[in-house]
């Protein structure tokens, strides 16, 4: 049987929320309900929410998925940061969106766009949300989902929370052939085509190994042609519309940034340039640099760095959203 390839530790975790509550010390994961919040053509977009046990209305943390818009579905959250939100007081609606390269980013936007109304307009009927105070957290690709939402969503989200995610889309690292993974053994365009379909998908099946896709892209620089359907060789201006750091006003939510600094898929530095872009506009915002952290550090669970992190993310949630007026 042929190895999984070493992609980050965030893209090859991905896995329902039993894989990590398994073990007699381990509580059980919380119990959902699964909503399916759009449908195009036969594709069902679902959204599982889990709700705390005391009465509403909730906050809420709208949560994205990473896997480079290619990879993943919406039981990826850990059950360790889905029980810190918990513990907190907020409901968490974690959401799938259609995947790349069957669909382009616009078309990927406008899912993660119509999940944020649908919290907001059927949320306080169906779970009790609390419709004036909903932070979007994400990971990854869904960390720049997340910086996105930000001068997308109207009315904009109370907060942001970003892990390891990115402002730039069309920067050297994803438009070039990238140096970590060209270490890794060469994937033909026959390969890649050939774990990826033509219908529209938001949940793959278990043990779809689009991973591959994505590894092909990398090394051969292609992800913004691949996953946005347009070429920056061409006209990079095209590609403003959808590079959050590019489009940050004094009106953008209070963001938090999370980014370990020996991250391989994601450079620390996308990080860092949107904490030093928001803090020149006058934007609200925390950077919390992991030392030594690489890409996924938060699923090392019991890390003190990892605990850390968390600890940062709640008390940033609290105050900002759940101890705001309503």
């Amino acid at each position: 049987m042929r190895p999984f390839l070493n992609l980050p530790l965030s893209l090859v975790l991905i896995a329902p929320m039993g894989a990590f509550s398994a073990g007699a010390d381990q509580p059980s994961a919380p119990t959902s309900q699964t909503f399916v919040y759009k449908t195009v053509g036969d594709c069902a977009i679902r959204a599982d929410v889990y709700r705390p046990g005391s009465a509403g209305p909730f906050p809420v943390v709208l949560w994205i998925h990473g896997g480079a818009l290619i990879m993943g579905d919406r039981r990826g959250i850990s059950l360790g940061e889905l029980n810190r939100y918990l513990e907190a007081g907020f409901i968490v609606a974690s959401i799938d969106y259609r995947l790349a390269p069957e669909t382009k980013l616009p078309l990927i936007l406008e899912d993660v766009a119509d999940a944020y109304h649908w919290v907001r307009l059927d949320g306080p009927r169906l779970f009790e949300a609390d419709p004036e105070r909903i932070a979007v957290v994400g990971h990854s690709a869904g960390g720049y989902l997340t910086l996105v939402a930000g001068y997308r969503f109207q009315p904009r989200p109370k907060a942001l929370v970003s892990f390891y995610g990115y402002g730039d889309i069309v920067g050297d690292w994803y438009r070039r052939p990238d140096p970590f993974y060209l270490r890794q053994p060469a994937v033909t365009r026959e390969e890649a085509m050939a774990v990826v379909g033509q219908d529209p998908v938001s949940q793959p099946e278990a043990g779809n190994r689009r991973g591959r896709f994505y590894l092909y892209c990398r090394q051969q620089g292609l992800w913004p042609r691949e996953v946005v359907g347009m070429d920056p060789e061409k006209d990079l201006a095209q590609f403003n519309p959808f590079c959050p750091i590019r489009n940050i006003t004094r009106d953008y939510p209070p963001t938090l940034l999370l980014h370990g600094d020996q991250d391989t898929d994601v450079p620390f530095q996308q990080s860092a340039e949107m904490s030093a872009e928001l803090k020149r506009v006058g934007v609200q915002q925390e950077f919390v640099p992991i030392r030594g952290g690489e890409h996924g550090f938060d699923r090392k669970a019991e890390d003190p760095q990892t605990l850390h992190a968390f600890d940062r993310v709640i008390a940033f949630l609290k105050r900002v959203v759940a101890e705001s007026s309503r």
